[in-house]
């Protein structure tokens, strides 16, 4: 197993930052950094440990924010760790929030060395209106980091970031980020586009259909963003979502599907597969998808769906398509011994079933 993520602030890392920091001012003060950190360190988590660090960094400095700067901006590019160097992110959200345009400079540049997402959210609900601005702004930028910044952290919904209420209630402030980024040439970019509008279409689903059906899609960077942001809607079997996608049409097709073994362990292996033979006089566009109605205790189920496949089929035409899945336990999902039902989605509609039991 992997070492937790928490262990990336580990003794190691904190007295080579502390050595680091100590050659970049003369009045670092290594012990206080390294006391203030390494105290208690066990009984942190990861985000914790994260702003404890900033923390440490602000007692060991009794130095103008300013002049804190000019030393995290020569420490950045040595942390060498993309979540790591978020810290800095964070001393500046908290020690500048009285200082936007400072503040908001300096994340600019850390952005580049681990992400400014979080760190950003504070300065958009204390002004909302300058920040986004300059966000806009930002979505020009030569860096693609810098670009990402603007669309990630101006996301109604930012997993471990917390919620931005006024934009979850409206989020047409940052439309013109999006519609900037529209096309980007990178896909780190493109995938925080398409999250940023999934995000909205959890609340405004028909605002962002009606937003970007007059994209050009013939542009595949655009068709990218489109086909994963409608991702939630086309679970759902949004009519509108899968018209827009070429799928929104009853599929007109014989269906085989298959669902083993009958009897599984956790840690087994859920084995799908589907026979599809088109019996429709014209090509058809076809998004499959398969819906896990997990057991639950009591008796109750929750469904889940996953995404297959997007294919045409031509008339009379058939394919056949398998797929593998691991039944285990995550942090987001725990399973329950019982019957669960599994369905084949195509357009939104459920064809056929099978079932397997968890014991």
């Amino acid at each position: 197993m992997s070492a937790p993520l928490k262990d990336l602030f580990d003794v190691t890392r904190y007295r080579q930052t502390a050595t680091q920091l100590a050659a970049l001012h003369p009045r670092f003060d290594s012990v206080r950094f390294l006391n203030h950190t390494l105290e208690g360190l066990a009984d942190r988590e990861l985000l914790a440990r994260l702003h404890r660090t900033a923390e440490a960094f602000h007692l060991a400095l009794p130095v103008p924010f300013t002049e804190q700067l000019a030393v995290l901006r020569a420490h950045a590019p040595q942390i060498g760790h993309g979540f790591v160097a978020i810290w800095p992110c964070a001393h500046v959200t908290t020690h500048g929030i009285n200082d936007p345009a400072t503040a908001l400079d300096a994340l600019k540049f850390f952005t580049r060395f681990g992400s400014a997402e979080f760190a950003i959210r504070p300065f958009i609900t204390r002004d909302p209106v300058a920040t986004l601005a300059l966000m806009r702004h930002w979505a020009d930028d030569a860096d693609e980091h810098v670009r990402r910044l603007a669309s990630e952290g101006s996301r109604p919904r930012l997993p471990w970031g917390g919620n931005l209420p006024a934009l979850i209630a409206d989020p047409s402030p940052t439309l013109p980020i999006l519609t900037a980024l529209r096309a980007d040439p990178s896909l780190y970019v493109r995938k925080s586009v398409a999250n940023h509008l999934n995000d909205i279409t959890k609340d405004h689903p028909e605002l962002v259909l009606d937003f970007v059906a007059n994209w050009d899609r013939t542009d595949a960077r655009t068709a990218w963003i489109v086909r994963h942001a409608l991702r939630t809607l086309i679970k759902r079997g949004h009519p509108k979502a899968l018209a827009l996608m070429g799928a929104g049409a009853v599929p007109k097709l014989d269906a085989l599907f298959k669902v083993g073994p009958a009897r599984l362990k956790l840690g087994g292996t859920l084995t799908l597969t589907a026979t599809l033979v088109s019996t429709h006089t014209r090509t058809q566009s076809l998004i499959v998808d398969y819906v896990v109605h997990y057991a639950r205790p009591g008796g109750a189920t929750a469904e889940k769906v996953f995404k297959w496949k997007q294919l045409t089929l031509a008339p009379g035409e058939s394919v056949n398509l398998s797929k593998r899945q691991v039944i285990r336990d995550f942090s987001t999902r725990r399973h329950h011994p019982g019957r669960h039902r599994v369905e084949l989605q195509i357009n939104g509609r459920r064809l056929a079933a099978g079932e397997f039991s968890l014991s």
